[in-house]
C-alpha cells in the first residue's frame, strides 16, 4: 500500500495505484467550435471522469493535454481546479483518430 503525505489529495484514499496510460503524441487541432472550460472540483485530477462524461470513453483523457499543450503540461496534476482549458467537439477527435 502506499503512503501519501498529509497535503497529497489522496492521503484519505486506500486507492494505491493511480495511471492514466501511456501518451502518445497525436496533435489536436484548434477549432473555432471548441468549448472554453473551467476545471471543476469534480474533475480535479481527474481528466479521465471529465472524458468519459463528454465523450463516454475515459480513454480520452490526453485529449484535453494535447489540445491545450500550453496550460497542462504534467498530467494528471496540473487538471486542476480553475484552471481554463479548451475542450475540443467529438467530430475532432473522430477526424483525428480516423474514426
Amino acid at each position: 500500500m502506499a503512503s501519501y503525505s498529509s497535503s497529497s489529495p489522496y492521503f484519505e484514499t486506500s486507492y494505491t495505484q493511480f495511471y492514466l496510460d501511456v501518451l502518445v503524441d497525436r496533435p489536436i487541432p484548434k477549432e473555432s467550435d471548441d468549448n472554453l472550460f473551467i476545471i471543476t472540483q469534480t474533475y480535479q485530477y481527474r481528466p479521465d471522469l471529465l472524458a468519459f462524461d463528454l465523450y463516454d470513453d475515459a480513454g480520452l483523457w490526453w485529449v484535453f493535454y494535447q489540445r491545450n499543450p500550453n496550460t497542462l503540461t504534467a498530467p494528471p496534476w496540473d487538471f486542476a481546479t480553475g484552471v481554463e482549458i479548451y475542450i475540443p467537439k467529438i467530430t475532432t477527435i473522430r477526424n483525428v483518430l480516423g474514426s
